[in-house]
């Protein structure tokens, strides 16, 4: 697996797996985004994670959707 892309209603988040998918997020995020990316703090629309996700497929890279699971009760 290369990279996840954890789905929630509005947004995903995209955290690299592998170094092939950290390396190639990098090329098509701004250096400035780098450290929020090995970090696993980016987060797109659905509609951004769905473009990338195909191009990161054209590109042969392995990527695994998920829905994210939130619990808003506190313990």
């Amino acid at each position: 697996m290369d990279i996840w892309l954890l789905r929630s209603k509005e947004w995903t988040h995209i955290r690299p797996a592998s170094v092939h998918g950290m390396l190639w997020l990098q090329t098509h995020f701004e250096n400035d985004h780098w450290e929020a990316i090995s970090s696993h703090k980016v987060k797109l629309t659905n509609a951004e994670a769905l473009e990338l996700s195909k191009d990161a497929k054209l590109a042969g890279l392995s990527l695994n959707c998920v829905p994210a699971v939130f619990n808003k009760k506190k313990f």
